[in-house]
């Protein structure tokens, strides 16, 4: 008995010794967290809200463990406008909060602010909605789920050109998803036999849209090719009917974000019949979607998911087979080797990630926003399967 307490001491030294010798991060209490920036608050709050919601809803259909470890989210607000406080958000997670992952990110100005902090602390940043395509390109570290302005602009300018449409004008926002989708556009449509007449850049901050809507009046064209993020659509569509563009015969053609499944019923009549491109629709006729949508809208009171929700519910995806793959103590470089080339069935249809530009293949389907079952949505009547970012 007088030897049990040296006994017990030199236990304690080898199992120290130990678990001192394990890897960083192999505790199976330590949570992996993922450090979730979005917009909670601020003029795209439904960016935010959107997100934060199908991070949830694959949680509860997945689990909150894969590879042994717990995934924790660590939600952060960074109001969607000011790139300073998106880094320090980033560059505070990392540090203070250790989290393992990025994720998130709005628009494409918060994007790049956060691509020099994954970079430097060899974090994966999975951008889920951001969309313009040189953001891969910031940092080996940045995977895009979502989608490039470019991918979806193009099927839409070919659909154009090839549809009785011979003098359109660009509508965009100044800034760099709508610098992306103006040049693709232009290129497409003119190379299809189609002329633009004229360019238009509106600001992104309090735009005021109806100088430029006179100026699109005044001219005449066949159609008008928009792109605002998503929560300006409605007030594009609202004053380009109110102000007489539709009725003196000019079209309206534009990418999803103008007609954002989650805002596209408060746009009412003004959206019926307008043509548009993007890569998901909550009308989506697979099994799996109409599950998604389901699951979806019951755990958020009736909210029906976007484009962004699926950007999120994907990006979770993406890292628990990462994960899974790379094994739960895998660090940032292996987390991102494992995700390049990854490819699966989302509820938007196939798609892989490019292993060379870490960006997002996928379907992009061309739409037309209808009445069905009582509500307006966006009908998907073609397609372009496998469609890479065109390299603008």
């Amino acid at each position: 008995m007088t030897h049990q307490p040296k006994r017990r001491t030199l236990l304690a030294g080898i199992a120290a010794a130990a678990t001192a010798s394990l890897p960083p991060f192999a505790s199976a209490a330590e949570p992996f967290k993922v450090g979730l920036i979005v917009p909670m608050s601020g003029p795209f709050a439904s960016t935010g809200r959107q997100i934060e919601a199908a991070v949830k809803l694959y949680q509860q259909r997945h689990g909150d463990s894969v590879a042994g470890r717990k995934i924790e989210i660590v939600l952060k607000d960074d109001g969607g406008v000011a790139p300073d406080v998106t880094k320090r958000t980033a560059q505070e997670l990392v540090a203070r909060d250790k989290v393992r992952v990025l994720a998130g990110f709005g628009l494409t100005p918060l994007a790049l602010a956060a691509a020099p902090v994954a970079t430097q602390a060899k974090v994966p940043m999975i951008v889920m909605a951001a969309a313009t395509s040189i953001i891969p390109q910031r940092s080996p570290f940045i995977v895009r789920t979502g989608f490039t302005l470019a991918q979806v602009t193009a099927p839409l300018a070919d659909w154009a050109a090839k549809n009785k449409i011979g003098r359109a004008m660009t509508f965009v926002a100044d800034y760099g998803p709508g610098l992306d989708a103006e040049k693709v556009f232009v290129k497409r449509f003119t190379a299809g036999g189609g002329k633009v007449i004229d360019s238009l850049r509106v600001p992104l901050r309090n735009p005021d849209y109806a100088p430029f809507l006179a100026r699109v009046k005044d001219a005449r064209p066949d159609a008008l090719f928009v792109f605002v993020p998503s929560g300006e659509g409605a007030a594009v569509l609202k004053q380009f009917s109110d102000r007489g563009l539709a009725a003196a015969g000019i079209r309206l053609i534009c990418t999803g974000d103008v007609l954002d499944d989650d805002l596209i019923a408060g746009i009412g009549a003004a959206a019926n019949g307008v043509v548009s491109s993007h890569h998901y629709s909550a009308a989506h006729p697979s099994p799996d979607n109409k599950a998604y949508v389901s699951a979806f809208m019951a755990a958020n009171k009736g909210m029906r998911p976007n484009f962004h929700s699926v950007g999120a519910y994907d990006g979770m995806h993406l890292l628990y087979q990462a994960l899974a793959k790379a094994g739960g103590n895998a660090d940032g470089a292996q987390l991102v080797a494992a995700m390049k080339g990854m490819a699966w069935n989302s509820v938007r249809g196939p798609v892989r990630i490019d292993p060379a530009s870490r960006d997002i293949v996928q379907t992009v389907y061309i739409r037309k926003a209808a009445q069905v079952d009582g509500g307006m949505f966006n009908v998907e009547f073609d397609q372009v399967a496998n469609f890479a970012d065109p390299d603008v």
